[in-house]
């Protein structure tokens, strides 16, 4: 019997983060001072972010090390299997072999601890009490509530209004780790109740859920803010899912044509890419795919500029392909991928031509993860059906071409507290959404003041 799973020892998970800024073949824009507009200093950033954070956010270190208390966490549930999905390449009747990191076996079920993990323990050394955040679907919140149990740290989640009324259980998470969850907008903070004035149903976004989260941490020297994408220490920490992955592929003498994740602020997709995308600068052919929302389409319809990542227009300037801070998306299912803008790092990818965006419409995720778990049992978050509906035109393309193919994507969390969101698609209340061109135009008019970068 042929085993469909790939694992590492402990031992063998990799002890150092991979940073791919000193490998692009052109330098990054840097991150605008909302004010000056010139680049930000540490010294800027030192009010919200403990400072072991922040030079890792410019470092230009190509390997950082994982500190041996990160790696005593990370060991609860890492390395993380690697998988052959065997029962959808025979239900696909496809030549390709398909492999998906497993990144679904955290305690909080997702790739996001990978970087909460990181985030409390660089606070706790700087004697952080509380930290504050965002969350959109509940996997980032989740997250850092662990994360936060394990190191004694106060937290407090601002939630996506209606991600926190979909995902009931996601916020029980939270409180069951100590974290208090708080719908936003809310009347909490001054933005939260600016909002509300103007729209007392606002679904919310997460660029207001940051500004939220923001504004409770400025001032207090005792609490930190926290993102859970996005930012370039956030993807850095998430590497470890790719230099996993590599590992596992080279104790069975593959390496991946196709590589593929989703993305909505573009960590769980960065995490497994970058460690590619090095290779694929170094010559090796490999197609790499970031699969959007349709109805949230930052990378293939925003525009590649600076822009804030908040309604509030709290923190810097960021060099980004975006549809605007005051962008508020459609209230689909996949809450984790609703967000106006798409990380630097990605968008400077994109820009290089090292990878390919790519975006899909609700129903057919939906449809796609109801097939996977049919074939392979596992529910996948409705993030994560993002990847696999593009997988599964992958491994038709392949059959199509008659190309055998090894494709790789990130599983980035399950779907095991999403089951209203299925639960909708089953019973025909899910719609597909779409955005034209002349709201894109619309989201964007104010950004026209703004440098580009």
């Amino acid at each position: 019997m042929e085993d469909v799973k790939i694992i590492l020892n402990a031992q063998d998970m990799p002890t150092s983060w991979y940073n791919i800024l000193p490998d692009l073949p052109t330098p990054m824009s840097p991150p605008l001072h909302p004010g000056t507009k010139q680049p930000v200093s540490p010294d800027d950033l030192k009010e919200i972010f403990p400072m072991g954070l922040i030079l890792q956010e410019v470092s230009s270190d190509r390997e950082i090390k994982i500190p041996e208390q990160v790696l005593e966490k990370y060991i609860i549930w890492r390395p993380t299997p690697l998988r052959r999905a065997k029962n959808l390449e025979k239900f696909l009747n496809t030549p390709a072999k398909i492999y998906f990191k497993d990144e679904s076996v955290s305690p909080p079920g997702s790739h996001k601890p990978n970087t909460a993990v990181p985030q409390a323990y660089y606070n706790k050394l700087e004697n952080t009490k509380k930290i504050c955040t965002e969350t959109g679907a509940g996997q980032w919140g989740s997250a850092l509530a662990f994360a936060c149990a394990q190191f004694g740290i106060e937290c407090e989640v601002f939630m996506v209004r209606v991600s926190f009324d979909q995902k009931p259980y996601r916020k029980i998470m939270m409180q069951t780790w100590g974290a208090n969850c708080i719908p936003s907008p809310s009347d909490l903070t001054k933005i939260g109740r600016e909002i509300l004035e103007r729209n007392p149903d606002s679904p919310g976004s997460l660029g207001i859920a940051i500004s939220e989260a923001i504004e409770r941490a400025v001032g207090d020297s005792a609490t930190k803010y926290a993102l859970g994408s996005v930012l370039n220490h956030v993807l850095l920490h998430q590497t470890i899912i790719g230099l996993e992955a590599k590992k596992q592929l080279e104790l069975i003498g593959e390496k991946p044509d196709v590589v593929i994740g989703c993305a909505g602020g573009g960590s769980n997709f960065a995490g497994l890419a970058v460690p590619f995308v090095r290779d694929k600068i170094n010559g090796d052919k490999i197609d790499i795919y970031a699969v959007e929302p349709a109805s949230c389409p930052t990378m293939t319809m925003g525009r590649y500029l600076y822009d804030f990542g908040d309604v509030a227009k709290s923190t810097p300037l960021l060099p980004m392909h975006t549809l605007g801070h005051s962008f508020i998306p459609p209230p689909v299912h996949a809450g984790g991928l609703r967000y106006h803008g798409m990380a630097p790092i990605v968008s400077k990818l994109i820009e290089e031509e090292l990878i390919m965006p790519v975006s899909v419409p609700q129903l057919e995720t939906f449809e796609a993860g109801i097939n996977w778990a049919r074939c392979e049992g596992f529910i996948p978050a409705p993030e994560t059906t993002h990847a696999i509906c593009y997988v599964i035109k992958e491994a038709k393309k392949a059959k199509e071409e008659g190309k055998e193919k090894t494709i790789i994507f990130s599983y980035s969390g399950h779907g095991l507290v999403d089951m209203a969101a299925y639960e909708a698609y089953m019973e025909g209340k899910l719609f597909n959404y779409s955005l034209s061109e002349e709201d894109i135009e619309k989201a964007l008019e104010e950004l026209k003041e703004f440098p580009t970068p």
